[in-house]
């Protein structure tokens, strides 16, 4: 059974999730479909594409499929695994992409909607990114995605806390373009943001939007010493304890007991 729908409609291509029964978890199959999909819409020469999702207990995608997060020491963000690949999918895709989302959305999915160029949301809707829940030590290109997207303190709260915020302060501090009620979503996808994208230059919007994100990484150049610091952070979380209860007491369905110390980091400063 395939894990996404793809379908082509007046030059809009309309790429569905329908993994519902497991909450559209983005496995190593759902983001390659999701992939394969995004390169299919452009090869149409599509001037949009909508990721669309089909819900179940109001959840539009649950984010990483935790039962593949690796436990053998290996980085779990790591540049080269599945859903890291179709992050850069989504931006590196030169036609613009839109979220539509009509349910609640966690964890790595949050970053696939920021990942995307424009965001349309149930007012029912909520975001979460939660890695902290986990024990997973979020990447630095991540980070730095949600600090250039919603401010330094939204994101921190968003990182910190790992609790949803509401469709209505997600559209207050940028992180959504616009909101509707949920029976309205549609009608206010296609008027708003389709109908505009057909009558425009495709070509324009699409050198613009390489524009976008060769300017928007300008501004977050990092020395290289900075990043071996964050490594050195992070593989301390992914390779200890804390990562692995995390795991497990998610995949057991009980609260996680960590026992790790801010200060066992501190031999990195």
């Amino acid at each position: 059974m395939k894990l996404v729908n793809a379908v082509i409609k007046d030059r809009i291509c309309y790429v569905e999730m329908q993994n519902a029964d497991h909450f559209n978890c983005l496995s190593e199959e759902m983001c390659q479909e999701l992939i394969d999909s995004l390169q299919y819409g452009y090869d149409q020469e599509c001037v949009g594409i909508v990721i669309k999702a089909q819900c179940k207990k109001g959840v539009w995608s649950a984010g990483h499929d935790i039962r593949e997060l690796p436990q053998d020491g290996n980085d779990p963000l790591a540049y080269d695994v599945p859903m890291e690949k179709l992050l850069r999918k989504v931006q590196e895709t030169a036609i613009p992409v839109i979220a539509c989302v009509s349910g609640s959305v966690w964890g790595g999915a949050c970053d696939l909607c920021l990942s995307c160029d424009m965001i349309v949301s149930a007012s029912t809707a909520t975001f979460a990114i939660t890695p902290a829940k986990i024990g997973i030590p979020y990447n630095a290109s991540g980070i730095m995605h949600f600090i250039n997207q919603l401010g330094l303190n939204k994101a921190r709260e968003m990182f910190f806390l790992a609790t949803p915020i509401t469709a209505t302060d997600a559209l207050n501090v940028g992180l959504i373009n616009r909101i509707a009620e949920p029976e309205e979503l549609e009608e206010v996808l296609e008027e708003h943001f389709l109908n505009a994208l057909r009558r425009n230059s495709v070509l324009s919007i699409s050198a613009i939007k390489r524009q976008f994100r060769i300017l928007s990484r300008a501004s977050s150049v990092i020395p290289s010493e900075s990043f071996e610091r964050i490594n050195a952070y992070r593989t301390r979380v992914y390779k200890g304890a804390d990562y692995k209860e995390g795991i497990n007491a998610f995949l057991e369905k009980r609260a996680p007991e960590y026992k790790g110390k801010a200060s066992d980091l501190d031999t990195t400063r």
